[in-house]
């Protein structure tokens, strides 16, 4: 979008939606569950610093973009980019959006601490146990070499920006998953639901994985049967190794707030100037030097739009993203 016209209809959209005037001075936010530990990190700090109220939930991508192209919160978090029909829904609704990729995430697959016999597991292995109408129940029917155990699966909700991501890389569609394992958009139920049943496997966040390590073991992925088998890991994720399970994560801002409410606008700022030190300190994996300065630009300029197009896609840099909007 050419830069002059979509600020142009940035100022429209303010005065007819009210921003321009708002006295409400508390900075909205709600979203993905994966991504906020890092904004949950932020607004604490930021409350500190400047004595504004930030309210952040985490209702879980979907439900946080629903909420978002309603006009309901500033900032919508999320684990994977903007849907088309969440696209549709905001120009409806008149709002614009500026996507900024803050961190990036190893989605980490997990089984109970007493399980000793899975050393690693393929890409072909886990679409066996999760694609749609899967008749795998037992551990024996992934590999003959398992134990006869039965296989207690546990995941993201159909709301969730986690569940999108792994359905897209694991199954090739997004949302395309077997319904019969036990879901929750809250992922300490679903490291409660591991950790309390020898056969059970989950994933999640790399966050959460962090947090639970001393109940739950961290599964080595390998993108194809006979590929090295890789383990989640800041040092993976770097050096693009852990595939295809490795993803950015991201906060979406409605471009009126940003331009028209002085505290959002600080507290976008804030956000990318401290992500960095933050990002680590929540166990996920902070962009590059170089892509936190492009991300910066690309928000002082106040683009609207995706570099996406309504699509999931794995594997993409944020270099290439930023650059596909215009």
């Amino acid at each position: 979008m050419n830069k002059k016209l979509g600020m142009a209809v940035i100022i429209a959209a303010a005065f007819t939606s009210g921003y321009a005037s708002a006295a409400d001075k508390v900075i909205k936010i709600d979203g993905s569950s994966t991504v906020y530990p890092v904004t949950e990190a932020v607004a604490e700090e930021f409350q500190i610093a400047t004595k504004n109220k930030v309210t952040v939930g985490e209702s879980g991508t979907g439900s946080g973009f629903k909420k978002f192209c309603r006009g309901e919160t500033d900032i919508s978090n999320a684990s994977r980019p903007i849907a088309q029909k969440e696209m549709d829904a905001c120009k409806e609704a008149g709002i614009q959006f500026i996507e900024l990729p803050i961190a990036f995430d190893a989605l980490t697959v997990v089984v109970n601490s007493k399980n000793d016999w899975v050393k690693s597991l393929s890409v072909e292995e886990l679409k066996k146990m999760w694609e749609p109408k899967s008749s795998v129940k037992n551990w024996k029917q992934v590999n003959a070499a398992y134990p006869d155990k039965a296989l207690a699966l546990f995941g993201p909700g159909t709301a969730s920006g986690t569940f999108d991501y792994f359905t897209e890389a694991i199954n090739g569609k997004s949302k395309a998953s077997r319904t019969d394992y036990t879901p929750s958009e809250d992922d300490n139920v679903l490291v409660q639901g591991v950790s309390g049943n020898t056969g059970g496997l989950a994933y999640f966040g790399y966050a959460y994985y962090e947090e639970n390590k001393d109940k739950l073991r961290a599964i080595p992925i390998s993108a194809k049967a006979g590929s090295p088998a890789v383990m989640p890991s800041p040092e993976a994720v770097k050096d693009g190794t852990y595939q295809p399970l490795a993803r950015p994560i991201f906060i979406y801002v409605n471009a009126t707030s940003a331009a028209f409410k002085p505290e959002v606008k600080a507290f976008v700022n804030y956000y990318l100037e401290h992500a960095p030190t933050l990002v680590k300190e929540v166990k996920y994996v902070p962009l590059t030097t170089e892509d936190y300065a492009a991300v910066k630009e690309h928000f002082k300029a106040l683009k609207p739009g995706t570099g996406f197009g309504g699509k999931n896609e794995v594997g993409i840099k944020v270099k290439d993203l930023i650059n596909r909007i215009k």
